[in-house]
């Protein structure tokens, strides 16, 4: 079976550093959220009676109708989707909070101050050029990685209601939705912890 998605080490340089962050969603997703069908295959009981000579004589239906064991489903779900899903939520929810929290340690932060300090200082007339009075100062890092945690949440929620819904499809045990049933994991592997 395959293993779920290891969280990294959180800590603010990961979350400021864009790529590492935004590759380890994407292999997360990659292994586990895009390679679904794949999973959900590997499930299937092999034929117990053996191999049936007249079974190539017709065209078998899609590989969605073979029956999956419920038993197998509920542990792929607990054992490698859950935990990857909530991996995932973890390093976003770390990292939102590091993007709203004060940034002490902003190394572009003086570069800023002194551009706006210029800006203010500058000489304008529009009558000459109406565009050189606009101003654009840089985003704070805080900033930036808020708006990929925006676009990640976006796509986070794609992928999982996309995910679910072949789960739903294949394994038929639950009418919830993703966020729904991940709810009910994180309760139910709460109450073991106690």
């Amino acid at each position: 079976m395959t293993e779920p998605s290891v969280q990294p080490n959180l800590t603010p340089q990961f979350c400021f550093n864009t790529v590492a962050l935004r590759d380890f969603l994407r292999i997360s997703r990659a292994a586990i959220d895009d390679s679904i069908t794949q999973h959900l295959n590997a499930l299937v009981t092999p034929a117990q009676r053996g191999f049936d000579p007249t079974s190539t004589s017709f065209r078998a239906p899609r590989a969605s109708s073979q029956s999956i064991d419920p038993r197998a489903c509920q542990t792929f779900k607990d054992k490698v989707l859950f935990p990857s899903w909530q991996a995932r939520s973890d390093v976003l929810t770390y990292c939102a909070y590091v993007a709203t929290s004060p940034d002490p340690d902003d190394p572009e932060l003086a570069q800023r101050e002194a551009e706006t300090e210029k800006n203010r200082e500058r000489v304008v007339d529009e009558r000459l050029d109406p565009y050189s009075g606009r101003y654009f100062p840089r985003e704070p890092r805080t900033e930036i990685l808020a708006n990929l945690l925006r676009q990640e949440r976006s796509v986070e929620s794609i992928v999982r209601s996309r995910t679910w819904g072949l789960v739903l499809e294949r394994c038929g045990d639950s009418f919830q939705d993703a966020e729904g049933a991940l709810n009910n994991w994180r309760t139910g592997r709460e109450r073991r912890k106690t």
